[in-house]
């Protein structure tokens, strides 16, 4: 798949692109990220790309014309590589992506992200030129860029081949509706905790059952609202019974003395 990113700051994406899975994805042209500054498609001698609010107010706003040329070019240049790509802008009031939407861009052939900046874009370039607008939390960052990168690195990591073992994007946490089940590797014994002995078992059913159990369990206790959009089936729900029932036995009862 291409992303192509619009932003003023193209050498922060080198975090990304340098280093890590996404850096390898590039080079073995799984994915591409190509950058483009709207500094490029302007015509004054400042290379100006922003401009005071009308109405008065606090901050800057960028402009609408050497957006839209970067965007319109980034455009141009997928498509002369047979990519059709679609517009997000990358925004506080945009629709908060979760997993399923990663997935979805990640099906995509094609991207072109808008990193806005100061108090954001002008109005008029979202309508005619923004497909989608994405948010990644209720938050305010002090630009798109972070969060085109955790857009582009969440996309990137599920292509096929990207990973290095075919399951584990599917394992994730949020991959299934679910968070991750807890992950163990040696030493087996660290003080006076040792790995679950299931783990240790070689039963690859009964290590499945706990891991799904597991991850039941920390949803419910972490993150209700994701079972509640959810679902769970009559199995699950048995495990998350027993899940909650021990969780409750080796709960330290309030009160109860200190032995001496």
């Amino acid at each position: 798949m291409r992303f192509d990113v619009i932003t003023l700051f193209p050498a922060q994406f080198a975090a990304l692109t340098e280093e890590g899975v996404v850096a390898r994805a590039l080079q073995r042209q799984l994915a591409q990220i190509h950058l483009h500054t709207p500094r490029d498609y302007t015509t004054d001698v400042h290379r100006t790309v922003d401009d005071r609010p009308y109405g008065g107010g606090p901050g800057m706003v960028m402009r609408y014309t050497p957006l839209r040329l970067a965007i319109e070019a980034a455009q141009a240049e997928a498509a002369a590589e047979g990519v059709q790509s679609r517009v997000a802008y990358l925004s506080p009031q945009g629709e908060r992506l979760d997993q399923r939407q990663i997935e979805r861009i990640s099906a995509a052939p094609g991207w072109v992200l808008v990193a806005g900046r100061y108090e954001g874009v002008d109005e008029r370039l979202i309508e005619d030129c923004v497909d989608e607008e994405w948010s990644i939390g209720d938050y305010v960052l002090s630009g798109g860029e972070l969060a085109a990168m955790v857009v582009m690195d969440a996309a990137i990591r599920l292509l096929p081949g990207v990973l290095g073992h075919a399951d584990s994007a599917r394992q994730d946490s949020h991959s299934s509706g679910l968070l991750d089940c807890p992950h163990y590797t040696r030493p087996e014994t660290i003080g006076d905790r040792s790995v679950p002995e299931v783990l240790l078992s070689g039963d690859h059913q009964a290590i499945e059952r706990w891991r799904l159990q597991q991850a039941l369990g920390r949803t419910r206790q972490r993150r209700p609202d994701l079972l509640q959009g959810r679902g769970i089936s009559e199995v699950e729900q048995r495990l998350l019974d027993d899940y909650l029932l021990e969780a409750a036995r080796s709960r330290p009862r309030v009160g109860s003395e200190q032995s001496e």
